[in-house]
């Protein structure tokens, strides 16, 4: 049976044709596509505003250390977590050896790690008066605090670039270890009738049926690195998002920040831009409906030890030893105000992303649903509302904090003009604006998520209920939404942990005496407190780890992949 388009419900006839009248979902669709633009075009809105001589002393001063640090971070991290993501991608889907299995889920842990709350823990192990450089001046008997007795400083650009390949690996891992699941089983076995080694195998045939997810997941991480907020300001590296905020606060002029937060968006969209056009070219395809693969690799002798050194060292230096030092650190010297401070700070971070992800749920399900009916406007709608994700922290702040800062100082006019006393800013540092932020750079999360669960539902169900009088929403409430609880739980947990890492738009929209735990952690360690810092930043991670591994053993498992249990 043929499904019909239900998000437009005709009106009554009234003895003339009428246009169609959207459904309510329609609707919802429509304004959260909107909404999600506003800060984009408030941003653009303002690139050829003039500013207040800012703008011109920016670009002759510390612009040009904006563009080159960006463009040196993006290489040094698209070499990093592909050279990472890729090796041990291929070497848990093709090889078999002691620990596999493990490996296949421990390698997305350092997910759950904030590259703030790594680079805290690798500066404090890694600093001159830590204990790894401590250690090495008593064993060599080094004196004194020449140059030549220090290690290089791990508060540079290179240190940023390790820091951000070490977290953000895990995306070209997921992508690129699954689509080596897909590759055709009989492809890899003619390469090796034709006479290619393993390696070659990889190179010449794995490699390039691999290409388009290792871009998209190498897209994912550049994003990460240009909206990252806390990594680069603790370490001294000048980028956009630290010009973002100190145009914004410290020289006060909000259209220069909006102008950088342009230019910023330009990096955003050549990276899309390259990830878009590499997927068109890619033209790579497999006819095999068998997706399990037999024609591994048994890795024995000195191959097998290597194996398991080059998938152990991204885990170890990845996750296991930050979220070492950053524990002893906490149960030796850490947060001395664990007690009513830490439980307020503790709460506000829950609350927020627990709204949040509560609203993101609920409004993925409406537009998610919405885009089913073949409507050229809702699809569109959908495809905008999709966008959010790629629109760095800084930049969403910058276009949310510009027109409600303007509609503030409109309705104080007002009540001031009526009453006679100031009442000050409304809406400007309040909780709603800051989870409305949220919602515009994380929303795709859980649409994503939605998205994957619907596609799974057949459209003769939206035909059966309609065939029993059920609208739209009617259908998403009682038919749809019971099917989709576990894609739903999913995208909660997803946007959840997402909120409770973000650092960049909390920074700068939090209102007046209200921290999260992100911020504190940031506060602390800026002021050179480490370990108080180690406290919330621990939390942080342990509160992400637990749906991260519920979600990896259920996507990397080839045998679920395949319909077969181990």
């Amino acid at each position: 049976m043929t499904s019909t388009p239900v998000s437009f419900v005709a009106a009554p006839h009234s003895g003339a044709s009428a246009l169609p009248r959207p459904s309510p979902l329609a609707v919802v669709a429509m304004l959260v596509a909107a909404a999600i633009a506003l800060p984009v075009l408030v941003v653009l809105q303002n690139v050829f505003t003039p500013s207040q001589g800012t703008w011109s002393h920016l670009a002759q001063t510390v612009l040009g250390d904006y563009v080159l640090n960006s463009l040196l971070l993006m290489a040094g991290v698209a070499v990093g977590v592909i050279f990472g993501g890729v090796l041990t991608a291929w070497i848990t889907t093709m090889c078999r050896f002691p620990g596999r299995r493990i490996f296949e889920w421990a390698l997305l842990l350092p997910m759950a790690m904030p590259a703030y709350v790594m680079a805290y823990a690798y500066t404090d192990l890694l600093q001159f008066s830590g204990p790894l450089q401590t250690a090495l001046r008593e064993f060599m008997g080094w004196q004194g605090l020449g140059g030549q007795h220090r290690l290089p400083d791990v508060r540079s650009l290179g240190g940023a670039v390790l820091m951000f390949s070490l977290v953000l690996y895990p995306y070209v891992y997921l992508l690129a270890r699954a689509a080596f699941l897909e590759q055709s089983d009989s492809m890899l076995e003619m390469a090796r009738v034709s006479g290619y080694s393993p390696w070659g195998t990889f190179l010449h045939v794995a490699l390039p049926l691999a290409r388009p997810g290792i871009v998209a997941g190498t897209s994912l991480a550049l994003m990460e690195t240009l909206a990252d907020f806390g990594t680069v300001s603790y370490f001294g590296v000048q980028t956009f998002t630290t010009g973002i905020y100190r145009a914004w606060f410290s020289l006060g002029d909000h259209t220069a920040a909006a102008q950088l937060s342009a230019a910023l968006l330009g990096f955003v969209f050549l990276v899309l831009l390259i990830e878009r056009v590499t997927r068109a070219r890619a033209s790579f395809y497999s006819n095999s409906q068998r997706k399990q693969l037999r024609n591994v690799y048994q890795l024995r002798g000195v191959w097998m030890p290597l194996a398991v050194v080059f998938c152990a060292i991204p885990v170890v230096f990845g996750f296991l030893l930050p979220a070492g030092i950053m524990l002893h650190m906490a149960l030796t010297t850490g947060d001395a105000q664990f007690g009513a401070r830490y439980v307020q700070l503790t709460f506000n971070t829950v609350t927020l992303a627990a709204l949040t992800a509560t609203l993101a749920v609920f409004l993925a399900l409406a537009v998610g649903y919405a885009a089913r009916s073949g409507s050229a406007v809702v699809r569109a709608a959908n495809r905008v509302a999709g966008l959010g994700y790629a629109v760095p922290g800084a930049v969403i702040a910058v276009g949310v904090l510009i027109p409600i800062t303007r509609l503030d100082h409109a309705l104080a006019a007002v009540i001031t003009s009526i009453t006679g006393s100031h009442p000050g800013l409304l809406l400007t540092g309040g909780v709603a604006a800051l989870v409305y932020a949220y919602l515009v750079r994380f929303f795709a999360v859980s649409l994503q998520a939605v998205d994957a669960g619907l596609s799974k539902i057949t459209p003769n169900m939206d035909s059966a209920a309609r065939s029993l009088g059920l609208g739209p929403a009617a259908t998403l409430a009682r038919v749809h939404a019971p099917m989709l609880w576990r894609s739903a739980l999913a995208a909660g947990l997803l946007v959840f942990v997402d909120v409770m890492k973000e650092l960049p738009a909390t920074f700068v929209m939090r209102p007046f005496n209200f921290d999260t735990l992100a911020v504190q952690a940031y506060n602390l360690a800026s002021d050179e407190r480490l370990a108080e810092a180690s406290t919330a930043a621990l939390t942080i991670v342990a509160v992400g780890l637990v749906p991260l591994i519920a979600l990896a053993r259920m996507i990397l498992d080839p045998h679920r992949v395949s319909g077969k249990s181990r």
